[in-house]
């Protein structure tokens, strides 16, 4: 399956897609919030590619290389994760872009395409997003899409430095889905 935009295209995530995500990786400061450790090499990424493709065969992740169109080129990753079939919920997350796609328009046209897809074609009712507690531009972010503050779970994870992280999540359910889509659209100026 591929999400087409504007700006992005969504594309099944792939090995070969490696050495390029690599280089676009490179910045240390893209990994500070996530839970993979700095993932600067290409045998990280590997690794890292190889078990998200392992959650998607097992059905519960649906992962994504960011194309941006002018280039074609991979610039990051984004991905469907935790799918819960029966109850039409999931999550968006693990997502990350090159230092230079960062608040632009891809972030906001990722989002839009993931939603849209989530709501109307997978027919969810509930997709959900969490985040760092530190990690106040991505808060503000979801906040800006129409995301609802939902609360904090405290200890939630473990950093890579081994503190403890407390994890704020959101989420969009297909009640707001219209007004948050409309939102979107405008964003993007569609």
């Amino acid at each position: 399956m591929i999400l087409d935009g504007e700006v992005v295209q969504l594309v099944p995530l792939s090995i070969k897609h490696v050495p390029e995500l690599t280089l676009e990786a490179r910045d240390k400061e893209i990994w500070q919030f996530l839970p993979y450790g700095e993932v600067t090499t290409e045998e990280k990424m590997s690794n890292l590619i190889r078990f998200w493709l392992k959650r998607a065969e097992n059905g519960v992740d649906l992962p994504f290389t960011v194309i941006f169109r002018e280039s074609s080129k991979p610039i990051g990753n984004t991905r469907f994760l935790d799918i819960n079939w029966q109850h039409k919920s999931l999550e968006i997350g693990g997502t990350w872009y090159g230092k230079e796609y960062q608040r632009s328009k891809v972030n906001t046209e990722c989002k839009f395409l993931m939603l849209q897809y989530a709501f109307e074609a997978l027919e969810c009712i509930r997709v959900q997003f969490k985040t760092d507690i530190l990690n106040e531009r991505s808060q503000k972010a979801l906040e800006r899409i129409g995301a609802v503050k939902e609360g904090i779970l405290r200890s939630h994870m473990i950093r890579n430095d081994g503190s403890y992280r407390d994890s704020v999540f959101y989420s969009i359910i297909i009640d707001e889905w219209e007004g948050v889509k409309s939102r979107l659209v405008e964003k993007l100026g569609q």
